[in-house]
């Protein structure tokens, strides 16, 4: 597992298009999410230790923010190498968990280079006008959920909803690095 931390793009980027199939067999881009204010698309797989002590914290997010934030989880990481994040084994972690928003396959890692993904978890909150507005972590204590003492995209969620600058500092996302196809890295 080598960690790795969030490059992010600049503030203010507007959120590169996709088009990818979800584990609901369907296809989603951008387009898909045009009703919610807030379009958090965090780039996850199933086998990271930290994508998977993360499911619980978006899934309660999603749950009390929605309909006005919409989450989408993009598995951008090499099937091939790492049989755990196949379509099918996506497929089963999603209804296992029951997510409540749609998770989706990047097969070619295009959508994770358009995003400058560098990490499982990484999140990407847009607004309204689907501008970047925050690319870093979700809270303090990645390990341990009841240790948190600073819920940071719970915080940001909350800024942009209520018309605020964001109020805190924004520190990058740490996880396992994406699993890139060999001679894409």
């Amino acid at each position: 597992m080598a960690l790795a931390y969030s490059l992010g793009m600049p503030l203010g980027t507007p959120a590169p298009d996709f088009k990818l199939p979800g584990v609901d067999g369907k296809t989603y881009s951008l387009a898909s999410f045009d009703d919610a204010d807030i379009l958090v698309v965090v780039f996850s797989c199933n086998h990271c230790p930290y994508a998977v002590a993360s499911e619980d914290r978006l899934i309660e997010l999603q749950k009390r923010k929605a309909p006005r934030v919409r989450f989408v989880l993009i598995n951008p990481n090499d099937a091939d190498a790492y049989p755990e994040d196949s379509f099918e084994n996506m497929v089963a972690r999603a209804k296992k968990k029951r997510y409540p928003f749609p998770y989706l396959r990047d097969e070619t890692q295009e959508v994770a280079r358009a995003y400058n993904a560098a990490c499982t978890p990484d999140i990407f909150v847009f607004d309204r006008d689907r501008r970047l507005r925050y690319n870093g972590r979700i809270d303090d204590n990645w390990k341990e959920p009841d240790k948190v003492t600073r819920r940071d995209l719970e915080t940001v969620l909350d800024d942009l909803l209520a018309g605020r600058e964001i109020s805190i500092e924004q520190v990058p996302s740490m996880g396992c690095s994406i699993k890139w196809k060999p001679g894409r890295s």
